[in-house]
């Protein structure tokens, strides 16, 4: 790698991600049924039907895989807890071995000289909840706060940060209105109060997290560069409309109080009851903001219904999941988010990374983390307050719908045997968090 740690100030944080569905294995430890189990089990939704019963296996091999983690030279590592480990109906009885195995892996993670990274909720929702209406009804609010005050009463106060949602655009649009992630639905009811009731769930966890004392507290939203196909107005305006519902929507939502009009129109009367009154809640203060970027997608309008426009194929080179390698992405959501949104609050790039189909000489990979450093320091330079860089992702893992295809780790699992052998990327990174 070109770029080093030298090359930032002391104390800029460097880490790596994960989620617990993606490599814990669900079907160990007490843990409940989740939306990603039954549509995973549905035919036809997920690559060659494969599932997270075991993943990585990383409920019993944490402290193999944190060691890579410190012998990497990373600061901090950012995880998930599942909702269903910890209460296998979403609600009520608790299970604690669950309890206990968070608790085990923060301790693992302190004793390593890691800084421990928390999100509440990475897309597993407990099946007895979805049968519930999961996100589409208001009172998964409510319950996300019990959650999150059983899980964070008790790893809360090891916790270096944490933030409620990971990535609200995917828990609610790509679920519900796509249908490409659990629970599965195409259904613009359902995606309007999906999408709002995540803003809400996130700013009740947020005020419980307060209450328990705790500090350094964040939100983290998944952004894609939206540009138009061509010139045309019909183009310009449907690569607006893009950008609002994918990542306007949810920083309005936390940071103005409002939503885009231009998305409101499309929801209609879909919105639920009474959404007006609950930014009171939506707009807890927060500590940090996370970005989690990839791409960026071109659009280009069309006769459809509503959004009405699709995504064209662009001209750069992609990644192994097809998306452009586009880093100048990453500058401008910096930018953007800074000036229009967040001022002087710390913005933290919670994920960037890419899967390559080279199993372990991946320049590669190498090349697009340099990349994106630089535009993240382009950033710095101009002032913007970016504290860290999370890489996704320590491990080769379930990628949800692609299943194990495509390959995002730093280190190269073998998902017969389970053997974990670092890729060419993991020492690159290795050398130049050493320098």
């Amino acid at each position: 790698m070109k770029i080093k740690r030298s090359d930032f100030a002391e104390g800029f944080l460097f880490g790596t991600a994960t989620s617990s569905y993606q490599i814990e294995g669900h079907g160990v430890g007490g843990a409940g049924s989740t939306h990603w189990d039954t549509f995973a089990a549905t035919p036809g939704n997920v690559v060659r039907a494969e599932h997270g019963q075991l993943a990585c296996d990383h409920y019993y091999r944490y402290e193999e895989d944190l060691d890579l983690v410190a012998q990497a030279g990373f600061d901090a590592y950012r995880f998930s807890v599942s909702w269903a480990r910890v209460l296998p109906e979403g609600r009520g009885k608790i299970n604690p071995e669950g309890l206990d195995f968070y608790d085990r892996l923060t301790d693992s993670m302190l004793s390593r000289g890691l800084q421990p990274h928390v999100t509440l909720y990475h897309w597993e929702l407990p099946s007895a909840l979805a049968d519930l209406g999961g996100w589409r009804n208001r009172d998964i609010a409510n319950w996300f706060a019990d959650f999150t005050a059983i899980i964070m009463g008790r790893i809360g106060d090891r916790m270096a940060s944490a933030a409620p949602i990971n990535e609200p655009w995917c828990v609610s649009w790509l679920s519900h209105f796509l249908g490409h992630h659990a629970p599965g639905m195409r259904d613009i009811r359902a995606t309007a109060r999906a999408m709002h009731h995540v803003l809400l769930a996130h700013g009740r966890a947020i005020q419980v997290m307060r209450g328990l004392g705790m500090k350094n507290l964040g939100c983290v939203f998944n952004m894609e560069w939206a540009e138009p196909a061509s010139d045309r107005t019909e183009d310009r305006a449907a690569a607006a409309l893009y950008d609002d519902y994918y990542n306007r929507f949810f920083l309005d939502g936390v940071f103005k109080g409002t939503y885009p009009k231009d998305v409101l129109d499309g929801f209609g009367e879909h919105m639920p009851n009474g959404w007006q009154d609950d930014f009171k809640f939506i707009q807890q203060a927060l500590d940090w903001v996370g970005i989690n970027y990839y791409t960026r997608k071109l659009l280009a309008a069309d006769e459809s219904p509503w959004p009405s426009h699709h995504e064209v194929e662009g001209p750069l080179p992609k990644t192994q999941m097809g998306w452009e390698v586009y880093p100048d992405g990453l500058y401008k959501f910096l930018k953007r988010t800074a000036s229009e949104y967040t001022g002087d609050l710390p913005l933290i790039v919670t994920e960037n990374g890419m899967a390559s189909e080279r199993p372990f000489e991946d320049a590669d990979r190498i090349a697009y983390v340099d990349a994106h450093l630089g535009a993240l320091q382009r950033a710095q330079r101009e002032g913007v307050p970016v504290q860290g860089y999370f890489l996704w992702s320590l491990l080769d893992n379930y990628e949800w719908a692609l299943g194990y295809e495509k390959r995002f780790g730093l280190v190269h699992v073998d998902f017969e045997t389970l053997a974990r052998t670092p890729k060419a990327s993991y020492d690159a990174v290795k050398l130049a968090l050493s320098n």
